[in-house]
Order: C-alpha cells, then structure tokens, then sequence
C-alpha cells in the first residue's frame, strides 16, 4: 500500500536503497542464524510474494511483492553461503532499478496503460520483457544465475525438499511477471482513428542509463564461472 501510494521515484528507492541495509545486518550476523527459522521466513516471504502479487493491476504493488518473494530467495541462503545472498540482492537491485527507471521515463502505473507502449516506444517494450523474464528467473538470463547457484547449495546440504519448494514458488511470480509482459506485447490497445503509429514527439526525459542496466540485468548469464571463482 505504502508503495502504491508514493511517486515511481520514492518507490524505487523504497525497494532497492533500502534494503542494503538489513541484508547487510543479516551478513553481519549470519553464523549466528537459527536455519530452522530462516526456512520458515523464506518459504513464508516467497509464498506471501507469490501468492500476493497474483490479482494485482498496478505496477508499483507487484513490484512490492517481487520485493517481498526476492527476500525469501536472500533469507534461505544467508546462514549458507552469505556472500551469494549479496549476488542476489546485486541483480535484483540492478533490475528493479531498471524496471522503475523504465515506468518513471514513460510515466506508467497500470497494467492496462502498457498496452500502449509500443506505441509510443518499441525499445522500451523490448526492455521490459527482458527485466521482467530476467526477475523471473529464466534462463538464458541473468536472473537465473542466482535462483541457480542458491538452488544447488540447497541440494549440496541436504535441502531437496525446500529447493524443491522455493523453485515452485518461483513460479508463482513469474505468472504475474508474464501478465505485464503479455499486456506489453502481445496486445494492442483499441484506438478510434486509423493511425497506429504514435507521431514521435522529441523527449525530453533522459534514457542514458536504461540501455546500460537493461544489459547488465539479463545478459550477465556466461559471467556465472566469474561470480562463483569470486564467491569461493
């Protein structure tokens, strides 16, 4: 409700500065961690972002609930492997930043308003698809290099059943993920005249950034032998 009602601005700060902050606390103290408990907060964030995020039409609340599942996917792997929650947290930040960069430069809040989008710009539909099938998890994408290397440390220490679990919860955010991209790009918004082209007006907002974090948050997959040397 809290990011529903303040400005794509403040709402991207809310889900992406913000949360350095406890996870850096949890990395602190994370040999101290109860396992048992950190099972049950991430089934629970991962199951109530799921779940939650299914019967949303505003953009900034399913957001919210991607946020919300994302943790779960942070909390099971702190005691673990804590320097993969960091990756975790890294590509996430990464592609939510560039989701809400996206939304804020096409001043977009709803899900039926994207269906216009590849009117006004077919790049930035393009862009959606792949941060939105990146969140999600799907490979060949960044996305999944997480979910993956946090999926075979569980299976390493015996988890099977909650990897087993957290993948299908996965599944439940991509749905509301595929949602958005279906009305991005598979739909087309009934218009009154002839015209299907939008005359394109000169912006005056700025998409420097965008290409760049677009790239980063779901082309990064062949770099995973790089992130592993490093983590280990």
């Amino acid at each position: 409700e809290v990011t529903q009602g303040i400005s794509l601005s403040s709402g991207m700060i809310l889900l992406t500065w913000q949360k350095i902050a406890p996870t850096a606390l949890l990395y602190q103290i994370s040999p101290t961690l109860n396992m048992k408990i950190l099972i049950t907060l991430a089934f629970l964030s991962t199951m109530l972002g799921g779940w939650g995020g299914l019967n949303q039409t505003h953009l900034r609340k399913i957001l919210a609930y991607s946020s919300i599942a994302h943790m779960g996917w942070m909390a099971i792997i702190m005691l673990i492997n804590p320097t993969l929650a960091l990756l975790n947290l890294l590509i996430y930040i990464i592609a939510t930043l560039t989701l809400f960069l996206i939304l804020n430069f096409t001043s977009i809040t709803k899900i039926k308003s994207l269906t216009n989008l590849w009117n006004k710009s077919a790049p930035m539909t393009m862009a959606i698809l792949l941060t939105l099938l990146s969140l999600g998890g799907l490979p060949p994408l960044t996305g999944f290099m997480p979910k993956w290397l946090i999926l075979q440390e569980l299976v390493s220490n015996n988890n099977i059943i909650m990897a087993t679990l957290m993948a299908l919860s996965a599944l439940l955010n991509l749905f509301f993920y595929m949602r958005i991209i279906y009305a991005t790009t598979l739909t087309m918004f009934p218009t009154t005249n002839n015209s299907k082209i939008q005359w394109p007006h000169p912006q005056t907002k700025t998409i420097n950034i965008i290409p760049t974090l677009t790239i980063i948050s779901s082309l990064l997959l062949p770099l995973t032998p790089l992130f592993i040397t490093l983590m280990y």
